[in-house]
């Protein structure tokens, strides 16, 4: 007889069983529902349960995910989760590993979106303070979009029209999963760029002046990863101006919010980019004669009041007469100035000289007085001097003799009469001369 008792399992052993037929039954499911219960562990991992009317299904979501993936897990939103069935055996349990979460509806969409806008607003990203100026004329455009499409096309058509400027394209994603990380990574790359352009080996790359993120019209499913927060806070960060044109005129997204300013469409952006060059050159052309007609009606009105302060001068000649009269007075006066001055200056000198004159031994020697000097020119001023001064030099008015003084004494041979022979002197005139002279002077004549 058969033995039809079945194997015992351990319990590890009919856990694992459990979970390997679960896992290979539920591999690759799509559940929705509610997000209830949502906790954040310290290892990064989040659990939460997955709910609906009449169910509970327990769900976790292994760090590491997407943060599209994340940021769509919120209480009380529904959801439509992607991932797998399996067991936890240490509670006997089963539950969804989550792979993927996106909200499920447009309703769940927009409950979303009005909370996440909520909660950045009061953040302070949409402030209008924050809001950068777009330059007037920018060098370089840096347009973060598909590189295929109509939105580059029609981009660079716009700015050719209007005002052709040097473009550098980011490619991205602009739908779908890594979309918004994408859309990131190129706003902070280009703001990584250096001032003065980032050098490769072909040349610099310059730093964009303004960038445009684009993307054409879609649904709000299509257009979700703009609503994403890293997309919206590397928007409210970056130092570049940024211009958002993403879907259509009645398109919004959160970026539009953290932009610097909104364009209804990527052509639109391009518009708001740069100015019409026509336009522009119109307008210098006008600013110019506008500037031209101002100078000659500011020359103009200058001259027509200089002409009037002209009028109340009196005329260049009478004045220079005026003058002239002057200067022919002041030069009669000088003349007669100079002249009396002159006449005064010879009427002193000539008293001067006079008196000079009259002070001058010359003057008496004239009046039949003598200077009796030495022989080196010193006066001989009186009597005793003379006798013991030879010679003496005697000076007329009209010349000078040297004479040797007389004396008696016999015991000079060359003054004894008897031993020399002198001679008396002629009397010039009648007068007598004194015997004070007679007996001073003797002439001794010369061989």
């Amino acid at each position: 007889m058969e033995n039809n008792t079945p194997p015992i399992l351990s319990v590890t052993e009919i856990s694992l069983s459990l979970k390997s037929c679960v896992e290979q039954i539920f591999g690759d499911i799509r559940v929705r529902g509610e997000v209830s219960g949502l906790k954040k562990a310290a290892s990064g991992h989040i659990y939460f349960s997955l709910k609906d009317q009449e169910s509970v299904l327990s769900a976790v979501c292994w760090r590491g995910r997407d943060k599209t993936t994340i940021d769509s897990l919120e209480e009380g939103l529904e959801v439509i989760c992607s991932g797998k069935l399996s067991t936890y055996p240490g509670r006997s349990n089963y539950q969804m590993i989550v792979e993927k979460a996106e909200p499920a509806g447009i309703g769940a969409l927009l409950k979303l979106l009005n909370e996440r806008k909520e909660k950045l607003e009061k953040e302070g990203l949409f402030d209008l303070s924050k809001k950068k100026k777009i330059p007037y004329l920018p060098e370089t455009i840096g347009v973060i979009t598909s590189p295929t499409g109509a939105v580059i096309r029609d981009i660079m058509h716009r700015l050719s029209d209007r005002f052709p400027r040097s473009v550098l394209l980011w490619p991205v994603l602009v739908q779908g999963e890594g979309a918004a990380e994408q859309i990131t990574q190129a706003i902070q790359g280009f703001n990584a760029f250096p001032v003065e352009g980032l050098s490769t080996p072909t040349g610099i790359i310059p730093r964009p002046d303004v960038l445009i993120v684009a993307r054409g019209g879609g649904s709000l499913e299509d257009l979700w990863c703009f609503n994403e927060e890293c997309v919206v806070r590397a928007t409210a960060g970056s130092d570049i101006p940024i211009i958002s044109a993403v879907g259509h005129e009645t398109d919004t997204t959160l970026i539009d919010y953290a932009s610097d300013l909104r364009a209804p469409t990527p052509t639109g952006a391009a518009e708001k980019a740069v100015p019409v060059r026509s336009e522009l050159l119109t307008t210098l052309a006008s600013l110019n004669t506008r500037l031209l007609e101002g100078v000659y009606r500011y020359l103009n009105d200058n001259k027509m009041k200089l002409d009037g302060l002209g009028r109340a001068f009196p005329h260049l000649s009478d004045l220079i007469e005026m003058f002239v009269q002057r200067l022919d007075d002041r030069s009669e006066r000088l003349k007669i100035s100079l002249s009396t001055y002159q006449k005064n200056i010879e009427n002193q000198l000539n008293m001067l000289s006079k008196l000079l004159k009259s002070y001058s031994y010359n003057t008496v020697l004239e009046r039949g007085f003598s200077l009796v000097t030495n022989k080196s020119g010193q006066i001989i001023s009186s009597a005793g001097i003379a006798k013991t001064t030879s010679p003496l030099c005697i000076t007329f008015s009209d010349g000078k003799i040297e004479v040797v003084p007389f004396q008696s004494d016999s015991s000079n041979p060359a003054l004894n009469p008897q031993s020399s022979r002198s001679f008396k002197k002629k009397p010039t005139d009648k007068k007598q001369i004194s015997p004070e002279m007679d007996d001073l002077f003797s002439f001794k004549e010369t061989q």
